[in-house]
């Protein structure tokens, strides 16, 4: 259940990145990040109701090998992260393709959600949906060059994306490692998603939204805004692996710093 909520979280970040081309595509890329925020209240939803869920695994852990059985469990919750966010790519052409068209609704319905909620469930609409939806293909890369991927951009948003990963995780069994300063690591978790966060908006964000923008205002082209959309996505799912190799490592450092907090 847990893994599953997570699942969902990373999916949603991940399509995050497909929003803004929904909204040049469509030319109202502030609608597009108006509806877009329906999508990213269920994912604080699915993550205020795992994050207690997920703090169980530590309190009902057994008192044998309590190190280990975490370490397995919390690495399956990091692996549902690298589901999630390969869904996410493979959702990208659909996503879209109907995200571009219930944009299009939001706007004739004057930025009415429940209206556009009602018009999206009818038959009619669930039918010509089901027609959009596109499985992934290399030809929806095509034009997309790896050489053209900014490397700095590229690291930057991995190493975010895998602290962010394992944020809450790594406090956790921080929290095991110096059972005396518990609380100190558990709640050190909010510092450094807060951080991750940060660095998300300063560095990532404002790079991807002026190529949204120049679309929109014909300065820049659609594949470009593409290209670093697909770059992004696959960044992100790179750090989600990296994260499996900095669990433990981050762990050992909340563990260590807790002690320059109490």
């Amino acid at each position: 259940m847990i893994g599953l909520f997570i699942l969902i979280i990373h999916s949603i970040e991940t399509l995050a990145y497909a929003v803004r081309l929904s909204g040049a595509r469509v030319k109202l890329l502030a609608s597009a990040l108006s509806l877009f925020n329906v999508m990213v209240m269920v994912s604080r939803l699915a993550n205020m109701m795992q994050q207690p869920f997920t703090g169980s695994l530590t309190d009902t852990a057994p008192k044998e090998n309590t190190l280990a059985f975490v370490e397995q469990q919390f690495r399956v919750l990091i692996g549902a992260a690298s589901l999630g966010t390969l869904v996410g790519i493979l959702l990208l052409p659909t996503f879209v393709a109907i995200f571009s068209r219930a944009i299009i609704h939001l706007s004739e319905e004057r930025g009415s959600i429940p209206a556009l909620f009602k018009k999206s469930f009818s038959i009619e609409y669930i039918k010509r949906g089901i027609k959009h939806i596109h499985m992934p293909s290399f030809s929806y890369l095509k034009g997309i060059s790896w050489r053209d991927i900014p490397i700095k951009l590229f690291i930057v948003n991995v190493v975010i994306t895998a602290i962010y990963t394992i944020g809450v995780l790594s406090a956790l069994y921080a929290s095991l490692l110096v059972p005396e300063r518990s609380t100190t690591a558990v709640m050190s978790s909010g510092l450094i998603n807060g951080v991750a966060t940060m660095l998300l908006i300063i560095f990532i964000d404002p790079k991807i939204s002026i190529l949204a923008d120049d679309v929109i205002n014909q300065r820049g082209s659609y594949l470009s805004l593409k290209r670093a959309s697909v770059m992004m996505m696959g960044s992100r799912l790179l750090g989600t692996f990296v994260a499996q190799l900095l669990f433990i490592p981050g762990a050992k450092y909340i563990a260590w710093f807790t002690q320059f907090m109490t």
